[in-house]
Parts: structure tokens; C-alpha cells; sequence
């Protein structure tokens, strides 16, 4: 890989143009802010240099602050490694140097690179160059005077959305708000720029310094009343991370004290930020989301992925239609297959309508939907098969059947043909049993909505081939999943981590804690919704199916609750009849249904569990506590029988396949952040009041005892029972 550096070169016409290199993205290392001072003072210094223009390597401008220094930062506390780059570079050296400085942006012009940008005196852009700054989705804020010079360029408004959002815009929207001077073709685009520049230098073109502009802040009041509904929004969207409120107050400092005092205010903000526990969870999760392509013994031994053009799905309900979904928006042909006319007609009209609804919220153009509507076709026998490069089975969890259709679909598919169930709970030794291919059973667990829910959970036997996980693996990645690679056993990787999740719920309900005040802590703590509505969204029948497969495989830590079953018998199965715990109504929000607690009560009588016949007294805290910590104890087994390759891939897993909040790093990150030693003396005193239920692991048991965070690598012991 090309070393980061900045080169300078200085035309007949007296413009020195200052690129950074640094491949693929020319992300912004710390040598890179180091030459471009270096080349900077030297451009100012000569007398053959009239002006200076700005500009990225092979065809991107900048990706933005090279984030392993982030990473450095948070594993030894030492925020001296961020380079001083707001004030000594961008505002001393460049924005009030002596000579006029352009930058030329194309491909990427984001975070750190937008900053330097705005540094400069003028902005030339290419067609379709990303123009944006989102630190905020690293826990951070701009470091470098972005909170500063945006808002002064595109005025207030506009300028909050884009840090908030962290979304980028493109260069023909950047012209329009003031944020980019022209948009000319790329090849025009250095020759336009060092013009530029020169015309600046001669007084033909104005000098504009972004950080002394106030002709786009408003007045005062004005300025108040967009951050105090910006504050309102955020305390709404953004719970529980700190950076969206300190940004906007950063932004405050310099409407109301003048530019250079917000740069400074900036300068000291962004430094506590990069130590808070939101900025560690959430580089974490980045640099988790990226570890999960790295899999030892498949994408290491030199095999290359084979093509899938064609998949067969068995079954068009929500799930089979929802991968339908997914597949053929990205260009491969779908087959799906059901039992009868009926069934087949439901599952392609929800196949359109999913398409459909992507066009309506303007997240797909009409011509594209039109082609994926055309890429899927429906079949009620096996006879179209026999070219097919994957077939995925999304049937119910029955395993005669899932076993009969890996018979069948073994002798109709071609020899190559990828053999993929979309289970979510059974052991797939058990599915493919009867099948003599066992090197192409795999497991393809998509999450519900599949076409929105973005974890591609890839499930190995002992017997899977590494090809065929390469190429599922593959697949994932043109349909815009994050696969995650993980081993055999009941529930996986995912759904057995949170297995106790639902469970300890239940428990809670039934020691006398109010299911709405549990499902508001939850929420609280940064999970959509809470354990009790999430079952109302999935159906009780997925609930019980599960809980049966659960009892069979770790039936010394189940805790039985006869509420579902209460639940059903009452007439109640959630959001599909529209009674469960809450009352379902269309076109309105779930509300608590209060008939529900006498039912509640009855759960509580027929369990007995509750001390001396008394509902228990207990905190938020301890609510949050006793719902996750079985979660992350489950986690640890997982981590000990080697299911996952790596702790942080079950982070990954669990922010992407359960919606736990990624400012929280992801589940085995968190046990982390709390300690393992709190979490094992928990469920250790709650063991010896309730029962087996929260009995702590032999691994977390060490780990506490021993100090070592429950994330480092397992001992070769541990290595030598692992399902990968």
C-alpha cells in the first residue's frame, strides 16, 4: 500500500497545487496533516507561488480523518495523538495565510476533508461528489472547524441537518446553497481551479475567508430559534449520546461569541467527546462491521467467490419474500416456489409491494423497480430448478419438513448448488440429516423485515465447504448485507445470545414488575421498542416454536412461563390480531391495553415466584440489569464454545440482527464497559434468590475472577471445542 504522503507541484503560472496521497480514500493520517503544513508554509514562503490549490489523489478528494487514530486514542487514553489541526492549520496557516488557496474536490469530500475545504478560500467541485460531515455517527463532532465555517456558507438550518444526519450531499446541491463555487467536469476540474485561484489573487474573484462571514447566520434571535428546535429534535432521536446536543452547543458559542472562539470551544469539545464511552461503541462497531469479511481457513486460502445469478426460494412468506426482495433489487433471478396458486400469488404481491414501497418513500427509481419486478418468478413444482446457483428454504420451523425439502431440492439442483435454510433456531445437522451433500448445507439466516434488516447471519456445520460459505458470503455483500460467519448449534450465534432476553422479561412480570414500566426502561436504555411489544410484533406462535427448541437444548437454564400460553388461550396473538399487550389500531400508535392485566395477574399466581406473595421493589437500573445481564452471560457460552470467530462479531451481530444500540458497542462491548465483575455478582446473588435461570458461566466466572475482559480472545482450550 502507497505510504501517506502530500506532494507539491508549481505551474508556469505561479499556482502550487498540494495533493495528499493516501489510497484508497486518501483518508486523513496524521503525516498527512503534517506535509500538507510543511507544503503549505513552503507555498507561502516562495516567490514563484502566487495562489494554491488543494486536491486529493486518483480522483477523490479526502474520506475524511484517518479513524485508527481514534482507535489508538481510546486504547490508551491519550487524546496528544489528534494532531492540532483547527487552529494551526486550517485557520492560521490556510484560511489566514498570505496567498489564496481553491480546492478541487471530486469523488469524496467528507469529515476532515470537507473541513480543509472549507479552509480554503473557494471550492470547484466535480459532478456527483459526496460533500459531508459525519463524525457525529463516531461520537464525535467536527474537529476542524466544520461547526463553524458550514453553517456560515449554507446558512443555520441546513447546515444543522447535515451534522445531525450525518448524511452527505452531492456537489450539484452544494453549488445551489453556497457550499461549492462551480461544478465543472472532472477533467476541467484542476485547470478551473488554479484560474481560480489566480483570480483571487488578483483581485478578480472575491477573498473569501468562511470563518468571517455572518451574511448566512441571521439574526440572533433567528439563530436561537433554529438550535432550540434543534435541541427539541434531538433530545427526541438522539437519546442517550451526548455529541448532537454538544455539536449544536459548539455551534451556539460561535453565533453568539464570533467564529474563532467556536473554533476553540470546538477544538476542546472534540477532545472530551473522543473519550466518552458513545465514541468508543461506536468506532468499535465500525471496526467490528469491518473485521466480519476477515474469516480464517475461507477468505484467507486463496478461493475465489463463484457467481450466483439465479436462487430458488421455497416459500413466499413475509421471510421468503422479503429475501426475494433483497435478491433481485440487486440484480440476481429469483425463483419462488410454493405449495399451492393462493400462497405463490401472496408471495409475489408482497414481492411488488415491498419494491413498490421503496419507490414510494423515493429510495429506488421507477426504472430500476421496474427490472427487479421483472426478475422474479413464481413456480409450484421443482421443474426449473436445474440451473438454479442457491436454493434458500424459508419454510416454518418444522423440521420433517425442512428435512424433506433438502431431500427433494438435493436431487433436482445442479452439483454446485449452494443448499441454504433461512432457520432461525434448528441445528442444521438436524436439517440435512438426510442429504449425502453435506459440504453445500449452509445456513442463511436473514432477520425480519429481510429487504430492510441489514445482518446476514451465515451458518457453518463442521461440514460446510469454505467455497460455499465464500460465496454466500458474497451474495451478502451484493445485496448490501453485513455477513457475519458463525457455527452450528440451537439459535446460532444471534438468537441463542438473546435467547434469555424474552425470558428474563417474563420472569420480571412474574416477580410482580409492571410490563409497560419494563418495556419503558428498555427503550430507555436505547432498544426500539421493549421485549413485551417486540413479542406482539413477532407473533406468539414464533415465541412458542422457539421456546420449545430452547427447553430441548439448555433445559437447566429455561425459565417456563405460563403468560403465552394464558395470552393465546385469551383470544390475544399480538400485533396480528391487534390484541396483545398493547392495543393495535391502524393508522395509530400502540397503546397499553390495560384488559391484559388481569391475565397478567393469573401468570403470576399459576408461577408463585413472587417473595412472600409481594411484586419485588426494584430500580430502573436493576430492571435494565436483569433483562440484559442473562444476555450477556449467554453471550459468554457462546464465546467459550467458539460459536463466533471473534467477540466483536457478535457485537456486530447484535447491533445489525437486534437493534441494540450501537453507541453502546454491541453486546459483549458493553459487558465490558459495566465490568464483568458486576455482571457475574449479579447474577450470581439473583442465582442464589431465583434460581439456575441467572446461574453465571464458567467463562464469565473466570474472567471476573480473573480481570480480563470478557471480549479477549478464549484460552486454546476453549479453541479446541470451537464450532467454526
Amino acid at each position: 500500500m502507497a505510504k501517506a504522503k502530500v506532494t507539491m507541484e508549481v505551474g508556469n503560472d505561479g499556482v502550487a497545487v498540494i495533493t495528499f496521497v493516501n489510497p484508497p480514500v486518501n483518508a486523513l493520517a496524521i503525516q498527512i496533516f503534517a506535509g500538507l503544513k510543511e507544503k503549505w508554509n513552503e507555498a507561502a514562503m516562495r516567490n514563484d507561488v502566487k495562489a494554491i490549490v488543494l486536491t486529493g489523489y486518483g480522483g477523490r478528494f479526502s474520506g475524511g480523518f484517518d479513524i485508527n487514530v481514534f482507535e489508538k486514542v481510546h486504547k490508551t487514553n491519550d487524546v496528544s495523538l489528534l494532531p492540532d489541526v483547527s487552529v494551526d492549520l486550517v485557520t492560521n496557516i490556510m484560511e489566514d495565510g498570505k496567498k489564496p488557496a481553491v480546492a478541487a474536490v471530486e469523488g469524496l469530500c467528507l469529515g476532515g476533508g470537507l473541513e480543509l475545504a472549507l479552509g480554503c478560500h473557494a471550492r470547484i467541485a466535480a459532478p456527483r461528489t459526496q460533500l459531508g460531515l459525519p463524525e457525529l455517527s463516531l461520537g464525535v463532532l467536527p474537529g476542524s472547524g466544520g461547526t463553524q465555517r458550514l453553517p456560515r456558507l449554507i446558512g443555520l438550518p441546513k447546515a444543522i441537518d447535515m451534522m445531525m444526519t450525518s448524511k452527505p450531499i452531492m456537489s450539484e446541491e452544494g453549488e445551489k446553497l453556497g457550499l461549492i463555487d462551480a461544478v465543472v467536469p472532472s477533467k476541467e476540474l484542476l485547470k478551473v481551479a488554479r484560474q481560480w485561484a489566480l483570480d483571487i489573487a488578483e483581485r478578480r474573484k472575491p477573498w473569501m475567508r468562511s470563518l468571517h462571514r455572518t451574511d448566512k447566520i441571521g439574526s440572533l434571535s433567528e439563530a436561537h430559534e433554529v438550535l432550540k428546535l434543534a435541541r427539541k429534535q434531538v433530545k427526541q432521536t438522539a437519546r442517550n449520546m451526548p455529541q448532537h446536543l454538544a455539536c449544536l452547543d459548539v455551534i451556539e458559542e460561535g453565533i453568539v461569541h464570533g467564529g474563532y472562539n467556536g473554533v476553540l470551544k470546538e477544538a476542546k469539545v472534540f477532545e472530551d467527546l473522543v473519550l466518552s464511552d458513545t465514541s468508543r461503541g461506536l468506532v468499535h462497531v465500525f471496526f467490528a462491521q469491518r473485521a466480519t469479511s476477515k474469516v480464517p481457513n475461507v477468505t484467507d486460502i486463496g478461493l475465489k467467490p463463484r457467481p450466483v445469478k439465479k436462487v430458488a426460494i421455497i416459500g413466499g412468506g413475509l421471510m421468503g419474500s422479503g429475501i426475494a426482495t433483497s435478491l433481485v433489487l440487486s440484480n440476481i433471478f429469483v425463483i419462488i416456489k410454493e405449495i399451492n396458486p393462493e400462497y405463490l400469488q401472496k408471495g409475489i404481491k408482497t414481492v411488488e409491494a415491498n419494491i413498490r414501497g421503496l419507490v414510494a418513500r423515493k429510495k429506488l427509481q421507477q426504472d430500476k423497480a421496474n427490472k427487479a419486478f421483472s426478475m422474479v418468478k413464481g413456480v409450484l413444482d421443482y421443474s426449473e430448478f436445474k440451473d438454479v446457483d442457491m436454493v434458500i428454504e424459508a419454510v416454518i420451523e418444522n423440521v420433517p419438513l425442512k428435512q424433506q425439502i433438502f431431500i427433494d431440492i438435493e436431487k433436482v439442483c445442479p452439483p454446485h448448488c449452494i443448499l441454504a435454510s433461512n432457520t432461525s433456531t434448528i441445528d442444521l445437522n438436524v436439517i440435512g440429516k438426510k442429504t449425502s451433500s453435506q459440504d453445500r448445507v449452509i445456513g442463511a439466516h436473514f432477520f425480519s423485515p429481510a429487504h430492510v434488516m441489514p445482518l446476514l447471519e451465515i451458518i457453518r456445520t463442521e461440514k460446510t465447504s469454505a467455497q460455499a460459505i465464500l460465496d454466500l458470503m458474497a451474495v451478502g455483500k451484493t445485496i448490501k448485507k453485513v455477513p457475519v460467519v458463525v457455527g452450528n448449534c440451537t439459535g446460532f450465534a444471534v438468537n441463542r445470545t438473546f435467547f434469555p432476553y424474552a425470558q428474563s422479561a417474563e420472569f420480571l412480570a412474574n416477580l410482580g414488575v409492571d410490563v409497560y414500566r419494563i418495556d419503558a426502561q428498555i427503550i430507555s436504555f436505547g432498544l426500539p421498542i421493549g421485549p413485551f411489544q417486540l413479542q406482539d410484533l413477532a407473533g406468539y406462535g414464533v415465541a412458542i416454536a422457539t421456546g420449545k427448541e430452547y427447553s430441548s437444548a439448555f433445559p437447566a437454564r429455561i425459565f417456563k412461563s405460563p403468560l403465552l400460553d394464558l395470552l393465546i388461550k385469551s383470544g390475544r396473538n399480538g400485533k396480528n390480531n391487534g390484541k396483545g399487550y398493547y392495543i393495535y389500531k391502524k393508522g395509530e400508535k400502540a397503546r397499553p391495553d390495560p384488559s391484559v392485566l388481569p391475565i397478567i395477574e393469573e401468570s403470576r399466581r399459576l408461577t408463585n415466584i413472587m417473595p412472600g406473595g409481594k411484586p419485588i421493589s426494584i430500580t430502573d437500573q436493576e430492571i435494565v440489569e436483569m433483562i440484559l445481564f442473562p444476555v450477556v452471560n449467554e453471550a459468554c457460552r457462546v464465546l467459550d464454545e467458539g460459536v463466533v470467530v471473534r467477540a466483536s462479531d457478535l457485537d456486530v451481530a447484535s447491533v445489525l440482527g437486534m437493534s441494540f444500540p450501537s453507541y453502546r458497542g454491541g453486546i459483549v462491548f458493553w459487558g465490558d464497559t459495566v465490568g464483568a465483575g458486576h455482571i457475574y455478582k449479579s447474577l450470581r446473588k439473583w442465582s442464589e434468590l431465583y434460581g439456575n435461570f441467572f446461574k453465571p458461566s464458567k467463562f464469565l466466572e473466570e474472567r471476573a475472577a480473573k480481570g480480563i475482559p470478557l471480549s479477549a480472545p478464549a484460552a486454546t482450550s476453549s479453541a479446541s471445542r470451537s464450532r467454526m
